[in-house]
């Protein structure tokens, strides 16, 4: 078993943030796959970004506000 850190982004509405998680890699079939608590943790981001909870938010990952560039 190998495990590997990458950054995962999450989208909800205006807000981004980028979670570091864990890659795990076995030789089962279903590998790549991230632990339950890292599952969790992307699912809490989204639901702070959803209710604009950006405190809650930062606590987790790095949040960014999107804007729009005029063309």
């Amino acid at each position: 078993m190998t495990k590997k850190r990458i950054a995962k982004l999450v989208q909800e509405g205006q807000y981004a943030a980028e979670v570091d998680v864990e890659l795990i890699y076995t030789e089962e079939a279903w590998s790549p796959y991230l632990s339950l608590a890292d599952a969790l943790k992307l699912d809490d981001v989204r639901i702070a970004l959803r209710q604009r909870d950006l405190e809650l938010a930062s606590r987790l990952a790095r949040v960014f506000k999107l804007v729009p560039i005029a063309a």
